[in-house]
């Protein structure tokens, strides 16, 4: 009888160790279960991201299709303008060595590229060393504003081609005439928009900074700068993409390495294919200027945020 009695507690205690491990095991059942349950939902996240980028990609791909597809057909009878096999036959020879160079006058279309970006960049930055500040001027002090209007409405649309024989008079040389044209074409964008983005500053920003008795140059660094930013790179953008237009018809009239004077060489040597090569061309590198311009304009758009 003593026996059993003895036994009675060394059974009771197995019988709790298993309840435990049991109810370890019910505990940790979901744990292990719950990658298995996430996996559905990680792929249907998955899926809609690609129908997202299906979705986006898609019709830019049907455009370029029948854009392809209509010259295509308007060029299947021969003529005068090549066809769309025929010109990927000439830019698979052109684009394999776009870098080479025989000489001042017979370069690769890289260079030419890369010497037209050379003259947007000189010009395009001395237009916004020259119309930034003077957007801020204009836009903070009512009478230069009224000042200056009647010049930028006078010189703004005069077209920039007719700046170049002024460049040319005065400069002496082609390349720093191509280079004038630019800015001069590059600089009203960023002078009327930064212009209108401090105008439209809440007057309680500027009330704020007189109470605080804050200097002029605190008021347009920290006040200012950060309202005006996005306007200011929208004229950033669309000066550059008025100024990759220009320098192609600039260089074709001052000649030297460009862009421009090669689409102008290769029709005088016949080369209609290479023409419609450096037509796309010219569209990628001024779709990429805009498109980053653009992305960088959405950074700083705080109603975006």
């Amino acid at each position: 009888m003593s026996t059993v009695v003895a036994l009675k507690p060394a059974r009771v205690a197995i019988e709790k160790e298993e309840a435990a491990v049991e109810q370890k095991i019910e505990i940790a059942a979901p744990a292990v279960a719950a990658p298995v349950a996430a996996t559905p939902a990680k792929a249907s996240r998955l899926v809609g991201a690609l129908k997202e980028i299906a979705l986006n990609a898609i019709p830019p791909l049907l455009g370029l299709g029948l854009l392809i597809g209509l010259w295509g057909l308007l060029t299947m009878k021969g003529g005068s303008i090549p066809s769309p096999a025929q010109v990927w036959a000439a830019a698979a020879n052109l684009f394999a060595d776009p870098f080479y160079s025989n000489g001042p006058n017979d370069q690769g279309i890289g260079w030419n590229v890369l010497s037209s970006l050379k003259r947007v960049g000189i010009g395009f930055g001395f237009a916004a060393l020259v119309g930034i500040p003077l957007g801020f001027m204009l836009g903070r002090f009512d009478f230069l504003s009224r000042m200056f209007d009647p010049v930028i409405s006078l010189l703004r649309p005069v077209s920039p081609l007719a700046w170049l024989p002024i460049g040319l008079l005065v400069l002496k040389k082609a390349d720093p005439a191509a280079t004038w044209t630019i800015f001069i074409c590059s600089i009203w964008p960023m002078i009327l928009n930064t212009a209108e983005g401090v105008r439209r500053v809440p007057q309680d920003y500027l009330n704020v900074a007189r109470v605080l008795n804050l200097s002029e140059g605190k008021i347009i660094t920290r006040i200012l700068f950060p309202a005006v930013l996005p306007y200011m790179l929208t004229g950033i953008r669309l000066s550059i993409g008025t100024a990759w237009l220009v320098i192609v018809a600039a260089e074709m009239l001052t000649g030297g390495v460009g862009i421009g004077f090669w689409v102008w060489d290769e029709w005088n040597n016949l080369k209609v294919e290479h023409i419609v090569i450096a037509i796309f061309v010219i569209g990628i590198v001024g779709l990429v200027l805009e498109q980053t311009l653009l992305l960088l304009a959405r950074r700083f758009q705080y109603e975006t945020r």
